[in-house]
């Protein structure tokens, strides 16, 4: 099957754009990337302090210039259970690179923070710049030269994006991404929603709600809702920096584990002392990055990655922009349901053909790039399968289900959930923003109805609580961007603004700030930029004004005469409460130099 017309378009129209920076950019790798072990151009005291710790036996292998090493960057945490699996990790991976006559160690840690646990806090105001904290550990982990690949224990929000960036930076080094899985399933995402939606109207107190949110969030593993967690491990499989089949296999299971140990040996196996050596900065090229947009839409995936995907190609080289992703949109449909665009959550998923069949079924209609580089050696036909344990407790692989298990969470192409994808771009007089609609039923595509304007989600959640919200309205929520108080995710308004919704009013809400991978029923065009702090429009916005946030045409518009919009003054906001506390200080630098949403929200430069 050749490639999809319009994916070819786009996909060329990157390779002409990202040319002279990717060219650069291979350029430094491949100077990087020499013969022999990385450790021999340590002098003898640099490599004496390298492997100082190590066992007699790994000493002995490290002194010499045959074997290799892999380096082992952890986000492991045991406060949250999505990385808490990870505390085992390392001695399962020193093993098998010791039984493959290898050695590995640990070269660093980078922070792990939770949106869950955050949201509504002021914590919450770091996580976007984790991000960018987390690449910069992961290079000072990889800076010492005595690795030959490196494997990458990370799985939430910010971290997966950050570790491929700071891998990119080390784009010489094979890289193979490790999951943990998602948690078992808990009580239906239908129900935790309801208890959710009753504690905001005050039928239910914090005890039935803790109750329920303990019932969901209940064990080791990923939040198992289709947010920004799963929507990584979903990207890192079918851009080619997983082994096949790995993303959603629960912890603590036997085949998770056989799938650790895989995944080392092979990271050792595509180093430059083998006979396949797979540079990450190879794999990731302008196909693997058109196919992660390719997988978003196909699953309805987080709002997050419209930034993050920016941000990972670009530690390529690769200019990758919104409208890039907003014509992609146009012809990839929609073929998971997983909440919040569905009931079911992603053991659901995997349980009616997972990625093998996702991915086959794409690659059928011509909507990813096959000839693709991964860390499987093959291309992404190879990761049409579903990954099973042997008796022997290796793995194996099986061809995906010809069949899908359930056609209402997992679509064959002929019976997708809709024509498009769930992500879309839009423009206006208000500037460019993302809208998220999936989860959002087509009668509320289009919402036009009079502003409230809000400079925090607190105040929100006041006007609520007051009543004050009693007919339709669009509820802008600003001063949220990066460079006014790091773009903290506003989820925590979903419950309000759905009840609004529920009493048969339009709803809407536009905000410079970010929404959850969550995203769910009430339409939000989010990521807004410029953002206020920035002078943006949405800093012109006053109550009473007209939106029209149409996800359909693709627009965000205020509808008032353009000559008195322009002449309106820009708003302003005592930000000083949100720049100190709770570590807040400590990234005045990254509020200073962070970009615009639509380039990535990152503090790299170009």
């Amino acid at each position: 099957m050749t490639v999809h017309a319009r994916i070819a378009e786009v996909t060329e129209r990157i390779v002409k754009r990202s040319h002279d920076n990717r060219s650069r950019y291979l350029d430094r790798i491949r100077a990087d990337g020499g013969k022999g072990p990385r450790r021999s151009t340590l002098a003898c005291g640099n490599l004496a302090h390298g492997f100082a710790a190590c066992t007699v036996s790994d000493k002995a292998a490290l002194a010499g210039d045959v074997v290799p090493n892999l380096g082992i960057i952890t986000a492991y945490n045991d406060m949250l259970s999505a990385h808490q699996p990870y505390e085992t990790y390392p001695e399962l991976i020193r093993q098998a690179a010791r039984d493959a006559g290898a050695v590995a160690q640990v070269a660093g840690g980078v922070p792990a923070m939770c949106d869950g646990v955050t949201q509504g806090q002021s914590g919450m105001e770091l996580s976007l710049f984790s991000r960018d904290i987390i690449a910069m550990s992961t290079a000072i982990g990889l800076s010492h030269a005595m690795f030959d690949a490196a494997v990458y224990l990370g799985i939430c929000d910010k971290i997966v994006p950050g570790l491929v960036i700071g891998a990119l930076s080390f784009g010489h080094l094979p890289a193979i991404f490790i999951p943990a899985g998602p948690m078992t399933s808990g009580i239906t995402n239908d129900e935790k929603a309801k208890t959710r939606q009753l504690y905001a109207e005050g039928k239910v107190g914090r005890a039935e709600l803790l109750e329920s949110e303990s019932k969901s969030y209940h064990g080791p593993g990923t939040c198992t809702f289709y947010g920004t967690a799963n929507s990584n491990q979903m990207l890192m499989e079918i851009m080619g920096l997983h082994m096949p089949g790995a993303s959603f296999i629960n912890p603590g299971t036997p085949l998770r584990e056989a799938l650790t140990r895989e995944a080392a040996k092979r990271a050792l196996a595509i180093s430059a002392l083998g006979n396949e050596y797979t540079p990450v900065g190879e794999v990731i090229d302008e196909r693997a990055i058109v196919n992660g947009v390719v997988g978003l839409h196909a699953t309805g995936g987080s709002t997050n990655h419209t930034m993050h995907l920016v941000a990972m190609a670009n530690a390529a080289g690769i200019k990758l922009t919104w409208d890039d992703i907003s014509e992609l949109s146009d012809v990839v449909p929609l073929l998971a349901r997983v909440y919040p665009n569905g009931k079911a959550d992603v053991n659901h998923f995997q349980a009616a053909g997972g990625m093998g069949f996702l991915i086959r079924e794409l690659l059928s209609a011509g909507l990813l790039h096959k000839d693709v580089r991964t860390v499987n050696g093959t291309g992404l036909d190879g990761y049409t399968v579903e990954a099973k344990l042997n008796d022997d407790g290796t793995v194996r692989r099986d061809a995906a289900p010809a069949v899908s298990g359930d056609e209402k969470v997992l679509a064959p192409m002929p019976k997708a959930f809709q024509a498009n994808g769930g992500l879309k771009v839009l423009d206006g007089n208000m500037g460019r923003a993302v809208i998220k609609i999936s989860a959002v039923a087509a009668e509320r595509h289009i919402i036009e109805a009079p502003a409230r304007v809000f400079n925090s989600q607190d105040d929100l959640q006041a006007a609520f609580k007051r009543g004050e919200l009693t007919g339709d309205v669009v509820a802008v929520v600003r001063f949220q961007g990066p460079k006014a108080c790091g773009m903290p995710e506003l989820h925590k308004l979903t419950p309000a603004l759905g009840i609004l919704q529920d009493k048969g009013l339009k709803v809407a809400l536009v905000t410079d700030g970010r929404m959850s991978g969550a995203s769910g029923k009430v339409p939000a065009a989010i990521h807004v930029t410029p953002e206020a702090c920035d002078g943006g429009p949405i800093a012109r916005i006053q109550d009473g004004d007209v939106i029209r946030v149409d996800a359909v045409k693709g627009t965000l518009e205020v509808l008032v005469d353009a000559a008195e919009f322009n002449a309106r003054p820009l708003a302003t906001y005592d930000l000083s409460a949100n720049q100190t506390g709770t570590g807040r200080d400590l990234f005045a630098p990254f509020r200073a130099l962070v970009g615009t949403a639509d380039t990535g929200a990152h503090v790299f430069g170009s």
